[in-house]
């Protein structure tokens, strides 16, 4: 699949602002399953950016503007190329699978995957209660599998009922909440059972007369370290895997590791309107 994303950010200040020091990611990554084609920012009021990749691999950009101002627009235009196949419901956990995902060596390496954060912590009851209505979690692939159906289905999508700053055990007692609360209760889960997993910030192409939900805006799903095979994404929103229609931005251990925009500025308040267009350009 081949799809070009306009991704408007629009900052309105309550008063002039003197000076802003901006981040932001934005910028699709490139890999084996994903290749960025080509890439557009354009800032007003104007400004270059400096890029770096962060300890995640992610690409940051900053920018900083002196003038005074009381309107900032970050506008980024990608075409990326897609092609991921089905894998999760092929997998089998073999006594190699097993032996590797039990290796001390496996549990080094994805250590930072393995350890719960503010966001993605629960407690014991609330783990306990999830693992016992999904089932056997000796198997990493259809625990994995299972987990995204459940919360699924008891999850109600609600975009008034949380915020960038809520988190897994707030969600995991509400059963309410937007895209970023089903991935950071399910990563909080599945690290409970010593199951590497990460956040993954990018966009969703929903298509026409698809349930998927996710495209209005930044889209977040999970990635589970399945071993001899790599990360595989589950999207525990729409209870699909993560393939064609999935666009990876950002990966990192949750929300506060791939934050799409981030800045300080000399002034009052802001409201910020954001927007988002997905659009197929080939299949």
């Amino acid at each position: 699949m081949k799809a070009e994303i306009v991704h408007t950010n629009r900052f309105y200040y309550d008063t002039s602002v003197e000076q802003s020091l901006n981040s932001f990611r934005l910028k699709p990554k490139t890999d084996e399953l994903q290749r960025l084609l080509s890439y557009r920012v354009d800032i007003n009021p104007n400004s270059t950016t400096a890029q770096s990749v962060d300890i995640w691999g992610n690409n940051v950009e900053t920018f900083f503007i002196a003038e005074s101002h009381q309107y900032l627009e970050i506008k980024t235009t990608s075409v990326v190329s897609v092609q991921r196949s089905p894998i999760i419901n092929h997998l089998d956990y073999t006594p190699e699978s097993k032996k590797i995902f039990h290796s001390e060596v496996f549990r080094r390496q994805y250590l930072a995957s393995s350890k719960q954060t503010p966001y993605t912590n629960l407690s014991f009851e609330q783990t306990e209660e999830i693992v016992q209505k999904v089932g056997d979690p000796l198997n990493p692939i259809t625990f994995s599998r299972d987990l995204m159906a459940y919360l699924y289905e008891v999850f109600t999508y609600d975009t008034e009922a949380s915020n960038v700053q809520t988190l897994a055990s707030e969600s995991a007692d509400t059963l309410r909440g937007v895209c970023q609360d089903y991935a950071h209760v399910m990563i909080g889960v599945l690290r409970s059972q010593r199951i590497p997993a990460r956040y993954v910030s990018g966009y969703l192409y929903v298509g026409e007369d698809s349930a998927l939900i996710g495209d209005a805006a930044s889209h977040a799903w999970v990635e589970v370290m399945i071993p001899g095979i790599g990360w595989v994404g589950l999207d525990p929103t729409n209870n699909v895997e993560a393939l064609e229609n999935h666009i990876i931005v950002c990966t990192g251990r949750d929300y506060g590791d791939v934050s799409p925009v981030e800045g300080v500025y000399r002034g009052g308040g802001h409201s910020l309107d954001v927007s988002v267009g997905v659009h197929l350009l080939e299949k």
